[in-house]
């Protein structure tokens, strides 16, 4: 996967399709598009957080239109909702000529930090 665009309004990814991505009928396989979908959406989500907040899938729903087996996928993710503890994202996903293999709308939680608990990554330091 390689991201080719990346902002608060609309995340973009690409991802070559390849055997180990196919089903044994040489489709891409949908759970492949989903999770390009939601590392797509989740993506935006974190663009879009507070200082100190992360994210998690708290629901989605992908609705499969064709499939494709070569080349390369785009999915494109735009917001429908940002609001203080969720954000709801539609993703498309298409083809390289533009045909919409896919459409997935995505609910984002937002995880806000509570105090005295460190965020993933970092270290809590006790007060004296």
């Amino acid at each position: 996967m390689r991201f080719v665009e990346a902002t608060t309004d609309r995340v973009v990814a690409e991802l070559a399709i390849r055997d180990d991505l196919k089903t044994i009928g040489g489709r891409l396989h949908g759970g492949t598009i989903m999770a390009l979908a939601d590392t797509v959406a989740a993506t935006a989500t974190f663009l879009n957080l507070p200082q100190g907040a992360s994210t998690t899938t708290l629901e989605s729903k992908t609705n499969f239109f064709a499939g494709a087996s070569e080349g390369t996928v785009r999915a494109a993710s735009t917001p429908l909702h940002r609001g203080r503890t969720t954000m709801v994202w539609e993703t498309r996903v298409t083809d390289a000529s533009g045909r919409l293999l896919a459409l997935v709308i995505q609910t984002q939680m937002v995880l806000l930090p509570r105090p005295g608990l460190s965020a993933p990554g970092t270290s809590a330091t006790a007060s004296p």
